[in-house]
């Protein structure tokens, strides 16, 4: 694995455990940013393994959805909560009224784990 691939998977992980932190302050609407980035910076990550970089976060959806999602290289559902986790995003950061739950960040954090944990399974394993 690429060395700032490394680092953007380490990165994601310090996202997650900053939601987590966030969430016990009872703040759900800011620990959604955090735990959108943790699987934005898992998408970058496998998106550089490839070759590619991007400039924007629409960008880096797109093209993990064309390459890891519709490809089934990865489970699609990650392309989902993907959007979805930037659309809560969007929401807790621009939004006066966001009913952003705890409930709805607690279960962003476990997709952001299990995002997570298949990208460091998929880019581990031997490529052929």
């Amino acid at each position: 694995m690429k060395e700032r691939s490394e680092k953007l998977l380490e990165k994601a992980l310090d996202a997650i455990e900053v939601a987590e932190g966030i969430l016990d302050m009872h703040k759900p609407e800011f620990a959604a940013g955090r735990a959108y980035y943790a699987m934005f910076y898992v998408a970058e990550a496998l998106l550089y393994e490839q070759g590619l970089e991007f400039h924007t976060h629409g960008q880096v959806l797109g093209a993990y959805g064309k390459i890891f999602a519709k490809t089934k290289e990865l489970d699609p559902k990650f392309h989902s909560i993907l959007r979805t986790g930037f659309d809560a995003r969007i929401s807790g950061d621009y939004d006066i009224d966001s009913n952003i739950t705890e409930q709805l960040v607690a279960n962003m954090i476990n997709q952001a784990r299990e995002f997570l944990e298949a990208a460091r399974e998929y880019l581990e394993k031997p490529q052929t």
